[in-house]
């Protein structure tokens, strides 16, 4: 049943955007003002995509609904995948006791609380956000702040604030192979691209931090400490994202920003201990706890492991070995089936619709490999082995069905023309699209509290209107990425997160006040950054 989208469902522009913007109104409303969870919001704005599919623009049943299968079955495999194979291995260390360790051993190296914060809230939440991401960075390090005694709202704001340049990358690199799978577009350029963007942020965020926590003055005393942080970052965030790909640029920078910070301050010191004026006593005075190198090392383990694995996994000799077992499977009822045309493409084109199911060359399973191994360095027997990964799952129920229900519903827009309807009609904006970009990037991160997520929905729309004003679509896609990563410290998920940590359930309001404008600067920073690119600095798009 061969189907053609059209663009202008009801005959003008304005009134076709706006009923193809019900389910992105749909998921707004429940996310930010009923505050309905994330995986009730996210089945909800599905079926109001799929509804408006089928009457608004006439899709045929069997084609709306093949295409919303197909997202949820990538929202399962191989994005879930990866999801849980991260988190397993962290919650391996957790149930070991080796957590303990690897926290003692960053949080021992200074008393000064801004050092701290670089340590803690800046470069070891970047490294769980690598490793893990879904509310894991700030969930750990804003506990960890808060046992070390700091200010328990200034905890979870500043690990909020800290958790934006590694969120594009975060999960193993899942928003950029979501932003490649929904557009088309090469993954590699779209890392090359965002590679070149954060990196800026990267440099500023340690500054920001500590001058927000402790005020100018204060600031100028640590400087040194805080250009180590952010320019080591920053340098090994470019290097991996330009030539390893998207999977290990937090990993790899954050642990060249932690060991250049402990190198560093082994032989510098600040002038003064600064410590919040409110603390109290108790908390300034903890026993520092003694670790050998072996127990750091075993400690580490696990995440060494996993970096092994996934830039193995990364080699394109061993990349294509591991890619021949692949499945692929021609969607019935939807490959083929539905047709493109102009003006968003020169000439009708039918859309291929073809699920991989990469089992072995999948990043997770480069993980679920890696935690195997690490289980064997940690001593965790089967019975363990299979007990974490069974609480993990249950952990992750509702991420199970807040991360489909969201491709699917992304999937739905994209075949049945929605998302092309929007994009036509935000290249209205012309020449000044590339800085609202941007903000559709926070938009989408704000609404679901997730970079993946918000490539999900918008990644397809960013890369259609980039092409209707004569911008590199890999730009656009990829400011949607480094634009949605200053969205994520004021989503109403990132602050129940924060709130929960720092026990501050009860002040999501004032977590809220803390972050909102640092939010919107730095949108509107990625925004002036990305326009610069699209016409003035294009030699660096790739």
């Amino acid at each position: 049943m061969a189907w053609t989208q059209q663009y202008y469902p009801l005959g003008n522009l304005a009134l076709s955007a706006l009923v193809s913007a019900i389910p992105i109104i749909v998921i707004f409303y429940l996310l930010a003002i009923r505050k309905t969870p994330g995986q009730v919001a996210g089945v909800a704005a599905m079926a109001a995509a799929v509804l408006v599919a089928i009457f608004a623009y006439s899709m045929p049943i069997s084609v709306a609904l093949s295409a919303t299968v197909m997202g949820i079955l990538y929202g399962i495999f191989p994005i879930f995948w990866i999801v849980i194979t991260a988190i397993f291995i962290y919650n391996m260390t957790v149930e070991t006791g080796q957590f303990d360790v690897i926290k003692n051993s960053i949080a021992t190296i200074t008393d000064d609380r801004r050092l701290q914060a670089l340590l803690i809230a800046f470069a070891f939440g970047a490294f769980l956000e690598g490793a893990a991401g879904f509310g894991t960075p700030v969930a750990i390090s804003a506990g960890m702040l808060v046992g070390l005694g700091f200010n328990p709202l200034y905890a979870a704001g500043l690990c909020l604030i800290a958790n934006t340049a590694p969120v594009a990358f975060g999960g193993i690199g899942i928003p950029i192979i979501v932003a490649g799978q929904v557009t088309g577009l090469d993954t590699m350029k779209i890392s090359q691209m965002v590679g070149r963007q954060l990196p800026f942020l990267s440099v500023v965020i340690p500054i920001w931090l500590v001058v927000l926590m402790s005020g100018w003055k204060a600031t100028m005393e640590v400087l040194p400490a805080c250009l180590v942080a952010g320019v080591s970052f920053a340098v090994f965030q470019f290097l991996s994202s330009n030539y390893l790909g998207p999977e290990l640029p937090d990993i790899i920078a954050s642990l060249a920003a932690m060991l250049a910070l402990t190198v560093f301050l082994r032989s510098w010191k600040p002038a003064s201990i600064w410590r919040f004026p409110d603390e109290k006593p108790a908390a300034q005075g903890q026993k520092a706890v003694i670790l050998t190198s072996s127990q750091i090392i075993k400690a580490w383990a696990p995440f060494m492991i996993l970096t092994v694995m996934v830039i193995l996994w990364g080699i394109k000799p061993i990349k294509a070995l591991l890619e021949m077992p692949t499945i692929s499977i021609y969607v019935p009822g939807l490959h083929q089936i539905v047709t493109q045309t102009a003006p968003i493409v020169n000439k009708p084109a039918t859309m291929a619709a073809v699920y991989k199911i990469n089992w072995l060359s999948a990043a997770g399973t480069a993980l679920f490999i890696a935690s195997i191994l690490s289980a064997m360095v940690l001593g965790v027997g089967m019975g363990q082995f299979f007990s974490i990964f069974g609480k993990t799952f249950k952990q992750l129920i509702k991420p199970l069905i807040t991360i489909p229900s969201v491709l699917g519903l992304a999937y739905v827009m994209n075949y049945s023309g929605m998302s092309s309807t929007l994009g036509l009609f935000l290249a209205g904006t012309a020449s000044f699209f590339p800085f609202f970009s941007a903000f559709l990037g926070w938009l989408g991160v704000f609404l679901t509290g997730s970079d993946t997520s918000a490539n999900a929905l918008f990644a397809n729309l960013q890369s259609v209107t980039a092409q209707q004003v004569g911008v590199d679509p890999i730009l656009t896609v990829a400011a949607n990425s480094s634009g949605g990563v200053t969205g994520k410290m004021i989503s109403p998920q990132s602050i129940a997160v924060a709130t929960a940590a720092t026990g501050l359930v009860g002040k999501e309001g004032e977590l809220f006040q803390f972050t909102v404008l640092h939010s919107l600067v730095l949108a509107a920073i990625v925004g002036i950054m990305t326009y610069l690119q699209a016409y003035v600095f294009t030699a660096m798009i790739p």
